[in-house]
């Protein structure tokens, strides 16, 4: 049984757990980069260029009737589209990271032996 109590506390681990939600959160947020990929920029973008090339959608285009360059130029914009969104977070997070750092701690409240020089300090000061 000492295996298994093992095995779940690895499991249970917060990195491990805020890893699974990234992957996660990380296959949708890819889906919908290539549905825009596929279902916006295309139509959108390259519809010029690919009725210039007789074709319909983008993965039809191919080079030497075998390498599939439109399949590749696919995987790219969705690259470059998730490499952009990631970039503008990460620039949030940090950002928000030196808004904290920013803000000056109080200066700590001075000792007694402090206060007490202090106040021989002043004394004199009255007195001199």
């Amino acid at each position: 049984m000492g295996m298994m109590k093992e095995f779940k506390d690895f499991a249970m681990k917060g990195n491990v757990v805020d890893l699974a939600v990234g992957v996660i959160i990380g296959a949708a947020f890819g889906k919908i980069v290539s549905s825009l990929v596929d279902d916006v920029i295309t139509p959108l973008i390259l519809k010029p260029a690919l009725e210039a090339a007789n074709l319909t959608r983008l993965e039809d285009f191919t080079v030497l009737g075998t390498v599939k360059i439109g399949l590749f130029i696919s995987a790219v914009l969705n690259f470059i589209i998730i490499a952009f969104v990631l970039f503008l977070l990460i620039k949030g997070i940090n950002r928000m990271k030196k808004k904290e750092e920013a803000a000056p701690a109080a200066p700590p409240a001075p000792s007694t032996s402090e206060k007490l020089l202090m106040e021989i300090r002043d004394e004199l000061k009255k007195k001199g």
